[in-house]
């Protein structure tokens, strides 16, 4: 059977409830057997003190004298002990019933007032022995009745009634403290498990209500997080699959309708008609590759191969591709920065992001121009990369478009180049911003944490 967490949290917490009771029912045992030990003691104490004044009156007299230990009978009674004092022969000398009656009346009713007019000890109680003795003598032995523990009888009777009423009142209480206490901890529990259910079932974007700060709140934001993250890849995915069915439709009715030309022997098959089939074919092969190497860059955060580089050099090395196409179109290239500045990069996956951005630059500077490559640290704990041209520049209404997906600018192309920028960018922990004026150039702004800061996040 399987029992949900709100059972187990009650179970657990029930079974605390009990052990925490039975301590205080085993902490009362304990209190009362001292309680108990503590008055024995203390009467115990008393008759050891009695049992020394009576050997002493034998001393002064050499024998038993009852008008002496009359007052001593008397004294042991107001301390709650009756007594029967008998010489070395077993005979009775005097006992307690016969000691009170040797007084006064005046006296007997002022002790029966101070002792609360208590009785003496019915007879059936039990009688103990002790002896008594003088210089190793047995000089007699006293029979003595403890009086039932009135006092001690009262306080465990109220200490139990506390105890009972203490144990169901608080127990109700913790049981009802443990049943909200559980549906409050279950609850979110329960819908993270329902979202995370029509998540698995193909609904992403679902979102639960977080209601609390700790360890089930953390919980509950990361999986909205990862609900929206999931949400938006879907939409992506998506996105990206329209969009590449919607390029790919172009050529693919192109050459089907040129193949159906031929068939029916409308078209010559010819050179240039077979030159035309194969432009279509390499079109519909690059929109494959860009496609490819989109989600290539998508993934690519999941696998970087970080190291520490010096960005300067590195640029250099990567820019020093182009050296030969800026040499014909006339274009003066400066790379410039701290020479000491690193960043935690993935040498192979960042070339691609600068390799593209130069091409982009040379592109929009056919006729001569400059390409400026700045790095700088403008905070303690990120570097900027600023690449700029002098080429045409970017109308002002494209601009928030060049990262999307298959966006086609007025030199057209695939529209993928700029979006694989952008997540090579992302992938890196970095961003990238663009600002543009036409006619007058355009400026690629990269961000990145600096290689100690990013190594202290990661």
């Amino acid at each position: 059977m399987r029992f949900s967490l709100q059972r187990k949290l009650l179970v657990l917490l029930g079974l605390v409830i009990l052990i925490a009771l039975s301590s205080s029912l085993v902490l009362r045992n304990l209190v009362i057997r001292d309680f108990k030990a503590f008055g024995e003691g203390r009467m115990l104490d008393r008759l050891y003190q009695i049992q020394a004044v009576l050997e002493g009156r034998y001393e002064q007299r050499g024998s038993w004298q009852r008008e002496l230990v009359a007052d001593d009978l008397v004294w042991a009674w107001l301390q709650g002990i009756e007594l029967r004092l008998y010489n070395s022969d077993n005979q009775l000398v005097l006992d307690t019933e016969q000691a009170l009656a040797s007084l006064s009346p005046t006296m007997q009713q002022r002790i029966l007032a101070s002792t609360g007019r208590r009785p003496l000890p019915p007879l059936s109680d039990e009688l103990r022995s002790y002896p008594l003795f003088l210089q190793g003598d047995e000089i007699g032995h006293l029979e003595v009745r403890l009086p039932s523990p009135v006092h001690e009888a009262f306080f465990i009777r109220s200490s139990n009634r506390f105890l009972a009423y203490s144990v169901v009142g608080l127990g109700l209480f913790a049981l009802l403290l443990s049943v909200l206490a559980a549906r409050r901890i279950s609850r979110p529990l329960q819908e993270l498990t329902t979202a995370a259910e029509r998540l698995a079932s193909g609904e992403p974007g679902e979102q639960v209500t977080a209601t609390s700060n700790d360890e089930i709140g953390r919980l509950t934001a990361t999986f909205n997080r990862m609900s929206e993250t999931l949400a938006a890849q879907e939409r992506l995915r998506r996105q990206l699959v329209s969009n590449a069915a919607h390029e790919l439709r172009t050529p693919l009715m192109v050459i089907k309708g040129e193949l159906e030309g031929m068939m029916d022997g409308l078209l010559p098959t010819t050179s240039e008609a077979l030159q035309s089939l194969h432009d279509e074919t390499t079109r519909l092969t690059a929109i494959l590759d860009g496609v490819d190497e989109l989600t290539r860059a998508q993934a690519a955060g999941l696998r970087l191969n970080l190291q520490p580089v010096c960005l300067v050099s590195f640029f250099k090395q990567v820019v020093a591709r182009f050296e030969r196409q800026a040499t014909e179109q006339q274009v003066r290239i400066s790379i410039q920065g701290d020479t000491e500045l690193q960043a935690l990069i993935d040498p192979d996956q960042f070339s691609r992001i600068i390799i593209n951005l130069v091409s982009n630059a040379l592109r929009a500077m056919p006729n001569g121009g400059r390409f400026d490559l700045l790095v700088t640290r403008p905070a303690a704990r990120s570097i900027a990369v600023e690449i700029m041209d002098t080429g045409c520049g970017i109308p002002p209404n494209q601009l928030p478009h060049i990262f999307e997906r298959f966006y086609k600018g007025k030199d057209g192309g695939l529209g993928l180049g700029l979006a694989i920028v952008k997540e090579l960018v992302e992938a890196h922990n970095g961003s990238i911003d663009v600002t543009s004026t036409p006619g007058t150039g355009t400026c690629f702004l990269i961000q990145l944490p600096h290689s100690e800061a990013q190594a202290t996040v990661s």
